[in-house]
C-alpha cells in the first residue's frame, strides 16, 4: 500500500487553489446566489415577527451565519465538479495512474475545495459588515473559522464522494442541486428550527450543516439552538466520515 503523500497533497491543493484565484468570473458567480439571499431576506424581512426568533436578535444577524454556512456547502459541493472537469481534460487519469495513493489524491482535493470555499464564505461575511451586521466578538473568529473548515471538509467530501460515481458534469449538477437546496432550508439558516414541525425538525437534526450554521451562530451571534461542543462534535464526526466515504468512493474510480 502506497503511503500518504504530502507532495501529491500540496500540489493538488496548490493546483486547486491558484486556478480558483485566477478566474475571478468564478468568484463573482460563487457569490451572486449567497449575495442575492442575504440582500433580499436580510433586508426584506427587517422587523418582521419571525416564529422562533430570539427577541433580542435582529433577522440580519440571525441570517448572516445560516448565508455562510450555505455559501460553504454551495462552493464545497460543487468542487466535486473539478475532479469532473479533469476527467474531460485527462488530467485525472494521470494523477490516477501516478505512483500516490488515492487517499493523498482524495485530501490533495479536499484541501484545495476547502480552501476555494473558505475564501467565499469569508468573502460574503466580509460583504455583510456593510449591510448592518456586527459580529457579537471579533475574538470569536477563529471559533467562527474552526467551524467553517469543518463544514468545508464535510461538504467537499461529500462532493468527492459523489462526483466519483458520475462520468458527466451535467448530471452531477443536476444531483447536487437536487440535494443542496433541501440541506440548506433544513439547516436552520433562514428561520429557526424550533417552527418546524416535530418529524422535519428530525430530518433537520440528521443534517450536518444544521451544526455548521448553530455553530456560527453561536459565535458569531451569541445565541444557538445546542450546545458549541454538540456543534463542533457533530461536525468533526460528519467531517471525518466525509473524508473517509469520499476516501472509499474513488479508491474505486477506474483510471480510463
Amino acid at each position: 500500500m502506497i503511503p500518504v503523500d504530502g507532495r501529491a497533497i500540496y500540489g493538488l491543493w496548490l493546483r486547486d487553489t491558484k486556478r480558483f484565484l485566477r478566474t475571478p468570473s468564478r468568484i463573482v458567480g460563487s457569490l451572486a446566489t449567497p449575495l442575492l439571499f442575504l440582500v433580499f431576506m436580510g433586508v426584506g424581512f427587517q422587523g418582521a415577527a419571525i416564529p422562533g426568533l430570539p427577541e433580542d436578535v435582529d433577522y440580519l444577524q440571525y441570517l448572516v451565519p445560516g448565508i455562510v454556512g450555505f455559501t460553504m456547502l454551495f462552493g464545497a459541493s460543487f468542487a466535486g465538479l473539478s475532479i469532473l472537469a479533469d476527467q474531460d481534460v485527462g488530467f485525472l487519469k494521470e494523477i490516477l495512474v501516478a505512483p500516490v495513493s488515492r487517499t493523498s489524491i482524495v485530501l490533495g482535493r479536499i484541501a484545495g475545495g476547502s480552501t476555494t470555499a473558505l475564501v467565499q464564505a469569508l468573502l460574503i461575511l466580509g460583504l455583510s459588515v456593510p449591510l448592518g451586521f456586527e459580529p457579537a466578538s471579533y475574538l470569536s473568529m477563529p471559533l467562527a473559522l474552526v467551524f467553517l473548515v469543518l463544514l468545508a471538509v464535510t461538504f467537499v467530501g461529500f462532493g468527492i464522494a459523489l462526483a466519483s460515481q458520475f462520468s458527466d458534469s451535467e448530471g452531477f449538477g443536476l444531483i447536487v442541486q437536487f440535494v443542496i437546496f433541501p440541506l440548506f432550508f433544513l439547516s436552520g439558516a433562514l428561520y429557526p428550527l424550533e417552527g418546524l414541525p416535530g418529524s422535519i425538525r428530525y430530518a433537520a437534526y440528521a443534517n450536518p450543516l444544521t451544526y455548521g450554521v448553530d455553530g456560527l451562530r453561536a459565535v458569531l451571534v451569541g445565541t444557538s439552538s445546542f450546545p458549541v461542543l454538540v456543534d463542533f462534535g457533530a461536525l468533526l464526526v460528519s467531517s471525518a466520515a466525509m473524508v473517509a466515504i469520499g476516501a472509499f468512493l474513488f479508491e474505486r474510480v477506474e483510471a480510463v
